[in-house]
């Protein structure tokens, strides 16, 4: 006797039924989790886990995005659902006009024009596609507003983003963020250059303003990289000129204009000798207008980088403005400065590829001098991570020596030029007001100052508690760095991104520094680092007094996060390594060009076939 069961034929109709029933399955649990994501007020600060003052906070445009997507993806998964529902009553219709027959009842299965069903469900399946793709957008706005922007490339953020998104390869000369953000590898580069360098100023080893040390701290690391490096400039009259033991790095200097400039006729000949010597330059690279635009339109491996364009210095002409007194004369820099942007946006474009050293500054020359997106790279700037570095025991022996006790809760530094423009006007009426009206503050904080220029002596006037410690070279820089708790940089300029500031930040110090576009778009992103204000006495006082209340233990917290983005952005290795992919892109390497230009992102390293 045969106890077996008889199994159902299930037929191709039926197979196309549970399909569908899963289709709708899926659209409704979807659909539950977009209207809960519609339920919640994205513009409400409450829901937010970072400060939503903050540069890195989500713009209103984010969140109207979040809605957007929200209703697209609830539209996609309802259409899809109607689909499939039309497709099932469909067949159950068809199944009624073919009769009732145990077979039928038991399960659902009827003769349908199999090519339109098919049609169906690959409509409801891309509508299924399409809600999803709505939906994980809606998802990467939704970190976006409680995490922080990816502009920022906050790590939380990147986290809960990445798994969303397959990696693909990334063409360099259009990404539109910062080159140090990208992790390129140490080993040694797929091809020496033959690199020529314009710089106005070849500066003295210890003693470099913004743009020199940016040149020295650059092309000496690509030299020792293994590059071969020729730098044009001009000859120093009151220093003997520095050596270096490379056998690869090349100086050709001349005599500087009256106006302290590089002699282009000059420089260019000097330039066309080594052209044609050996090999051709495979980049060329200036720092600023040291090779004018007239020689260099014609250049499509010419890569400028600048340290400040007129469109920045708008933002301190008023600010100069606003801090004039009475007694000064009106200065007419704003209707100037507007004549000097003009003339920019006019000769910008006869440079082949532009390099930022700020986000802000990238944004600039993309939107208002209107250079196209796969010519301007941003760079930020990078310190030498070997000098700059945490070090407890100096920084005691460097206040010991100053006699500063270890009573004193707080001690500030400063560093720089002490003139005028780099704020210590404000910076000191404001400390003046504060040792004036709050004793206890005066009697708790010490302030050092590192460097010269008229406001050295004036500081002095306001007692013991400051010391005017006079020009520091790199090695005592990097020891005072560990001596203090805070670094502070009032600043009224709005250009470029001062190094000192990550100095300190890699020496794992906390910064405050001034509200200005390219100091929080790039280096104080937010209050984890430190701390901004806006350049006018009463909030550098609110800001001073702010720090002095939360006290070392939250200033040491700080400094741990500041070193941490800075070892991530910050470091001259990082920086040659991005100006390094960058020439290999540019290069007049036409064969292996595209192959330098594309970036592969992956999880945990770079696969780059050139560098493996």
């Amino acid at each position: 006797m045969n106890n077996s069961v008889p199994r159902q034929k299930i037929t191709t109709t039926s197979i196309h039924i549970m399909a569908l029933d899963g289709i709708v399955n899926v659209n409704s649990l979807f659909t539950f989790a977009v209207f809960l994501g519609l339920a919640w007020n994205p513009t409400d600060p409450n829901y937010s886990l970072i400060d939503t003052t903050t540069t890195c906070a989500a713009s209103l445009a984010v969140a109207e995005d979040l809605v957007s997507f929200h209703v697209y993806s609830f539209s996609s998964f309802l259409f899809s659902s109607l689909v499939a529902s039309g497709l099932k009553q469909a067949i159950r219709t068809a199944k009624q006009q073919i009769g009732d027959t145990a077979e039928v009842r038991s399960v659902p299965s009827a003769h349908v024009n199999t090519k339109l069903l098919r049609v169906g469900i690959l409509a409801s399946a891309a509508g299924s596609a399409l809600g999803c793709v709505f939906l994980m957008l809606a998802l990467i706005d939704l970190v976006q507003i409680k995490l922080g922007t990816l502009s920022c490339w906050s790590w939380y953020s990147l986290a809960a983003v990445c798994p969303l998104e397959k990696n693909q390869p990334i063409n360099l000369l259009s990404y539109p963020s910062a080159w140090n953000h990208l992790s390129f590898p140490s080993k040694p580069p797929p091809k020496l250059l033959k690199i020529a360098l314009f710089v106005k100023k070849w500066p003295n080893r210890y003693q470099a303003g913004g743009l020199e040390r940016h040149a020295l701290t650059l092309h000496l690391a690509l030299a020792k990289r293994g590059h071969e490096l020729h730098i044009f400039t001009t000859t120093s009259s009151n220093s003997s000129f520095p050596r270096y033991p490379m056998s690869n790095l090349y100086f050709h200097l001349s005599k500087p204009t009256a106006a302290g400039y590089l002699d282009q006729a000059l420089v260019w000949k000097q330039f066309q000798t080594q052209n044609s010597t050996r090999k051709p330059f495979d980049v060329i690279h200036t720092e600023s207008v040291g090779l004018l635009h007239t020689r260099s339109r014609k250049l499509s491996n010419l890569a400028v980088t600048w340290h400040g364009i007129a469109y920045e210095a708008i933002h301190t002409d008023i600010i100069q403005e606003l801090l004039r007194t009475p007694e000064e004369a009106q200065a007419y820099a704003l209707t100037e400065r507007a004549v000097k942007i003009v003339e920019e946006v006019k000769f910008f474009p006869s440079y082949a590829h532009h390099v930022a050293t700020s986000d802000h500054s990238g944004d600039v020359l993309k939107r208002i001098y209107m250079i196209p997106e796969e010519r301007v790279h941003v760079i930020l700037n990078g310190v030498d991570e070997e000098i700059f570095k945490p070090d407890v025991a100096k920084g005691k022996d460097f206040k010991q020596k100053l006699g500063i006790l270890e009573s004193r809760s707080l001690v500030l530094g400063m560093a720089g030029r002490l003139v005028k423009d780099k704020g210590h006007p404000i910076m000191f009426e404001a400390l003046k007001q504060m040792f004036l009206e709050n004793s206890t503050f005066q009697g708790s904080v010490i302030v050092l100052v590192a460097g010269d220029g008229p406001w050295g002596a004036r500081y002095k006037d306001l007692g013991t508690n400051l010391l005017v410690l006079g020009p520091l070279d790199q090695a005592q820089l990097a020891t005072f760095y560990n001596a203090i708790d805070i670094f502070v940089n009032p600043t009224l300029r709005a250009q470029g991104l001062d190094h000192t500031l990550l100095e300190a930040m890699l020496s794992s110090k906390p910064v405050m520094a001034t509200r200005v576009a390219s100091i929080t778009g790039s280096v104080i992103i937010g209050p984890q680092v430190g701390y901004t204000f806006s350049p006018t006495i009463a909030s550098l006082k609110k800001a001073l007094y702010g720090v002095w209340e939360d006290g070392r233990g939250v200033l040491q917290k700080k400094g741990q996060v500041a070193r941490e983005r800075s070892l991530e952005l910050f470091t001259a290795t990082k920086m040659a390594a991005a100006y390094e992919r960058l020439f290999l892109c540019i290069s007049n390497d036409r064969e292996n060009s595209n192959d330098y230009c594309r970036y592969q992102p992956s999880s945990g390293e770079n696969r780059d076939p050139h560098y493996m």
